[in-house]
């Protein structure tokens, strides 16, 4: 069966696209995910009312009284056929964040059994992540939930099959090349291998997400004490982790 072509443009119900870049995650089709929706918010569409972004594409919706689909899809079409968008860069405005994090122990109580099925010792391990920058894929599941990738190839490990009833506030999940940051506590069936000082969700804050899709983050291992000191700076250092990205 032929493989489908991407871009590909989609109708989702009455009032949004779906824009596609591949069938599949890459960092490539994430790049280009990123660069076409700055490049529509930057064309300032009247009556397009949202836009965001999951790792392979971007969702656009509008209001259907103001516009309708086929004009949608026209503009749309033309923006997609005006350059190649993945070899169109990532957008202006990021930043990269060096964020300090227990990786095993008490914190991470599953980081051995990822790093064996990755082929890896426990340290190894810490250090192969550590030494990773790993892209914010998008922003999902949960408010300011970061989906981080890629971690080399032999980290394409498989979720657990059951889940792990309570990973607390900034816990680290790693399966699939990715790891999530979460910022509430929560169940996973991801395997939990560390916890990063980070509040990725300021409710009432003007900003509440400090994280955005196309960010930067680099886990710099620490620990306990230091990871405790840290959680307690978190009201006045977190922007102290960034630095802006050229």
């Amino acid at each position: 069966m032929p493989r489908p072509e991407f871009p590909q443009v989609r109708r989702m119900g009455e009032a949004s696209l779906l824009v596609s870049f591949d069938d599949a995650l890459s960092m490539r089709a994430n790049a280009a995910v990123l660069a076409f929706r700055a490049a529509v918010e930057a064309e300032a569409w009247d009556a397009v009312e949202e836009t965001a972004t999951s790792l392979k594409s971007v969702y656009l919706r509008f209001d259907p009284d103001r516009l309708d689909h086929a004009t949608l899809e026209d503009r749309v079409c033309a923006l997609l056929e005006a350059r190649d968008w993945h070899e169109a860069g990532l957008p202006e405005g990021r930043r990269l964040w060096r964020i300090p994090a227990v990786l095993g122990g008490d914190h991470g109580p599953q980081l051995e059994e990822a790093a064996e099925m990755a082929g890896m010792t426990a340290d190894a391990a810490i250090e192969a992540i550590a030494a990773t920058r790993l892209r914010v894929l998008t922003i999902g599941f949960a408010p300011g939930l970061p989906y981080l990738g890629q971690l080399p190839d032999a980290f394409d490990i498989a979720r657990k099959t059951e889940l792990t009833p309570r990973v607390p506030k900034g816990g680290l999940g790693l399966a699939i090349r990715q790891m999530v940051m979460f910022p509430v506590e929560t169940q996973t069936g991801w395997r939990w291998i560390g916890q990063a000082a980070f509040d990725g969700f300021r409710q009432g804050a003007d900003a509440p997400f400090a994280l955005k899709a196309g960010d930067e983050v680099q886990y710099r291992p620490v620990s306990v004490t230091e990871y405790e000191d840290a959680v307690a700076g978190l009201e006045t250092g977190l922007d102290a982790m960034a630095e802006p990205l050229e």
